[in-house]
């Protein structure tokens, strides 16, 4: 019983961890965006507010995808541990295994 609650709750921490690889992505692409926005200002300065807008747009939805990693890893380090472990316990209670 206590070797599956280890499994449980290492599972746990290894899917957060990977969860989090996706904020790598938003980091990269705002980048990306960010530079190429400065280069369209300074090749035509009268173009920055709506480049600036669409700038601020783009990466207000770029930024959605690490937040959304970032939910997972919480429910998978605290919401997910109890649910499993619960699970557990009414299976061994109910004499599946």
């Amino acid at each position: 019983m206590e070797l599956a609650i280890g499994i449980i709750l290492g599972c746990c921490a290894l899917g957060a961890g990977i969860a989090m690889i996706a904020g790598i992505g938003p980091g990269i692409g705002e980048g990306s965006a960010v530079a190429k926005a400065c280069e369209a200002i300074g090749r035509q300065p009268e173009s920055k507010s709506a480049v600036t807008s669409t700038l601020i747009m783009g990466c207000a939805i770029a930024e959605t995808t690490g937040i959304y990693a970032l939910v997972i890893a919480i429910l998978l380090i605290f919401v997910a541990p109890n649910i499993f472990i619960k699970a557990l316990v009414n299976a061994k209670n109910s004499g599946l295994f």
